[in-house]
């Protein structure tokens, strides 16, 4: 499979995956921990949180906001905190691609695409045939440790920087 065409399917599913279609009566699990909402706004009155990994029941999606039933609560969450008709145990893939944000420290990457040209870009369309392609080139942590181990590459811990003056 060429980089290009790989670049293309990470680029429909970033564009794409937020305008997904869901249906009341889907499940999925929370990539994050997050503040519920009563309302689909971020100024809305808050009804608790979700923890990352917790197992949830979609209720209804607006505006790029999902409403959740998790074990013990209900209310709006942002969409890209969700991750549809996946088990808590294997919650990371697209939707945390996506979000661009890595860890806590609400640090978001952007990345650059080569190859493709505007009206390209422009006519991205979203393919639930080349998301599910894409999810199938996912791997675990310990799988990519065992392929590295084979390769003869080794574990390098760096000290921490000094913290600045």
């Amino acid at each position: 499979m060429s980089l290009k065409l790989i670049t293309r399917m990470m680029l429909c599913a970033s564009l794409c995956v937020a305008s997904q279609t869901l249906l009341a009566g889907d499940t999925g699990s929370v990539l994050k921990n997050d503040t519920l909402r009563a309302k689909p706004f971020s100024d809305a009155a808050i009804q608790g949180t979700v923890q990352r990994g917790e197992n949830i029941s979609i209720l209804s999606s607006q505006n790029g906001w999902l409403e959740i039933k998790g074990a013990k609560k209900q209310g709006w969450v942002r969409i890209l905190s969700v991750k549809r008709n996946v088990p808590a145990t294997n919650n990371q893939g697209v939707l945390a691609l996506n979000s661009g944000r890595a860890g806590t420290g609400k640090i978001v990457a952007t990345t650059g695409v080569r190859g493709l040209s505007s009206e390209e870009l422009k006519s991205a369309q979203y393919s639930a045939e080349q998301i599910a392609l894409l999810a199938t080139y996912q791997t675990s942590a310990e799988q990519a440790r065992q392929v590295a181990l084979g390769k003869g590459l080794t574990d390098v811990n760096f000290a921490d920087l000094a913290k600045p003056k």
